[in-house]
């Protein structure tokens, strides 16, 4: 191999200031292509282009012929307009309705589950669940920004709901599980809450949901504000911000989505659009490094899942049992080979002397099995005592001798009160209906009524209307004491198979006393004309 040093007119200092000269032209094509066409500058691969020909002046270099083989297949600026638009490409803008969605997470959402923390780790993890279920709302009003509206209980409209509604589950469930926990009633705050993001299905008026959802939520705070208001602020400070994320989830809807979400008219189909969401993005490749191979091939695919039709193979059955039967029967006709042959003096129809014996009782040879004891009355489980609002009904039972039950009601609320014993319920506020089963000793207190009072099945009852009400209904009761007030004279009474009733009036000669006046129980029936009078029976004395 001849040394290129003995060449004729070879020169090394001239060969290398020739490769800086053609590095610097690449350099200043490079600088002025990227600012002409994206403004930025692209110091890295101009230092990619510099480092380039490094090797090409040590003493074992090619032939002066190969230099412009290396300058040529400088990649640089081929490459430089390619790499600035995959960087520079720009997401299309939000719409307003879910930039102030974000922003609602931002400040009053977030900031709750991390005060959250400080509580207790069940009320932690249910209000991480919290953020989660609004982080699924905020995805699900992104894609009504993009879609039609689908038709509603088709099952991709069921389907949006579903992220939202595992979170609301989980929460359920935590608090079901914590249910002797000393914060219960945070937990309850939070479980009653949740329930407002399903104003998403609420048309055409999600705005009042909400105010009913967090009406639900306050009666919980209220208790946590009563037994922490003096005692530890933070507390104090945790149910207020619960309370802050309804109200301005409220302010948010009647913004925005008055009637219900507003989905786009000109959209795309919601499943199209679910489609492009779950693709995944398309990440340019990096460039391999010089001199180094291509990228590893990918791992080898998991091994596939077990077959779902796939059956495990069952445990032999036990000797005798069914499988005993079972499997002399499949014996086929070998079935009877271990019977015994039966001689006709064995016979009861063909010997008259088996017939003159007494049979034997079949019941003497069984020993009679004792019946399972039954459980005594006072070691029964009781139910715990509950009082709930559900949607617009409050739930008030297994409550004993409470006499500070009071139930703050709106017009469209009705009461259920069930088997509570020697309590005092006072029901504030005009509402619909209130109905009151097998309960004892129990006094009601009601102002004004929409709809009735029903009383079924109780004994030693009280009810005092101080308002008005149009109906009183009451049914198998016993016992009771009515007390109405000067406006509420006009109500009508029905009663069937109650005795020991009582109706007070007030007494206009004596302002504040009562005249009692008892409820017929004797009827007298004759026949007139073909058909069945019914009078009532009057005693005078």
């Amino acid at each position: 191999m001849t040394d290129i040093t003995n060449i004729p007119g070879y020169n090394l200092v001239t060969l290398m200031k020739r490769l800086e000269a053609a590095t610097s032209r690449l350099e200043d094509l490079t600088v002025f292509q990227a600012q002409a066409l994206h403004n930025t500058t692209t110091t890295t691969a101009s230092s990619e282009i510099s480092t380039a020909p490094t090797p090409v002046p040590t003493p074992a270099v090619a032939a002066p012929v190969a230099v412009p083989v290396v300058v040529a297949s400088a990649p640089a600026p081929a490459l430089v307009p390619a790499v600035s638009e995959s960087v520079e490409e720009e997401a299309p803008p939000l719409p307003p309705f879910v930039v102030d969605f974000d922003a609602l997470i931002e400040e009053f959402v977030k900031p709750f589950a991390a005060r959250s923390k400080e509580i207790d780790p069940s009320v932690s993890e249910e209000a991480s669940l919290l953020a989660d279920a609004f982080t699924a709302e905020r995805d699900f009003l992104l894609v009504v920004s993009k879609s039609k509206k689908p038709t509603t209980g088709a099952p991709v409209y069921m389907d949006l709901f579903k992220p939202i509604t595992s979170k609301v589950e989980a929460i359920q469930s935590i608090r079901e599980g914590n249910r002797k926990s000393k914060f219960f009633n945070h937990l309850s705050t939070i479980s009653e809450g949740v329930s407002a993001l399903f104003w998403i299905g609420q048309e055409p008026a999600p705005v009042p949901f909400v105010g009913e959802i967090k009406d639900s939520a306050m009666f919980y705070s209220n208790r946590v504000l009563k037994e922490y208001r003096d005692v530890d602020r933070k507390h104090v400070e945790w149910a207020q911000g619960l309370l802050a994320i309804l109200t301005a989830l409220q302010g948010y809807i009647k913004k925005y989505h008055t009637t219900g979400p507003t989905w786009n008219p000109v959209g795309e189909d919601v499943v199209k659009v679910l489609e492009e969401a779950s693709a995944p993005a398309a990440v340019p490749a990096a460039p391999p490094a010089p001199g180094a191979g291509g990228p590893p091939p990918p791992p080898p695919p998991p091994p596939p899942p077990a077959s779902v039709f796939q059956v495990a193979k069952e445990p032999a059955a036990p000797a005798g049992g069914l499988g005993a039967v079972f499997a002399e029967i499949n014996k086929g006709e070998s079935v009877t080979a271990g019977l015994k042959k039966v001689d006709k003096s064995q016979m009861t129809h063909k010997n008259p002397a088996l017939r003159a014996q007494e049979p034997i009782a079949a019941a003497s040879t069984k020993s009679k099995q004792p019946s399972p004891p039954t459980k005594p009355q006072n070691l029964k489980t009781k139910k715990p005592p509950r009082m709930e609002l559900e949607g617009t009904k409050w739930i008030v039972e297994n409550y004993e001798n409470n006499h500070e039950i009071i139930i703050e009601a709106e017009l469209n609320h009705g009461v259920f009160i069930h088997r509570c014993k020697n309590c005092t319920v006072q029901i504030q506020n005009k509402f619909n209906t209130v109905t009151m089963n097998e309960c004892e000793g129990t006094g009601l207190l009601v102002q004004d009524l929409v709809a009735s009072v029903d009383l079924i099945k109780s004994k030693n009852f009280g009810l005092q209307v101080t308002g008005t009400l149009p109906t009183i209904s009451i049914d198998q009761c016993d016992n009771g004491q009515i007390y109405l007030s000067k406006s509420s004279l006009q109500a009508e009474i029905y009663t069937s198979k109650s005795s020991g009733l009582n109706v007070n009036i007030p007494d206009e000669t004596d302002e504040g006393d009562f005249k009692e006046q008892p409820v017929p129980e004797q009827l007298m029936h004759t026949i007139k004309n073909g058909k069945l009078v019914t009078a009532v029976v009057e005693y005078a004395g």
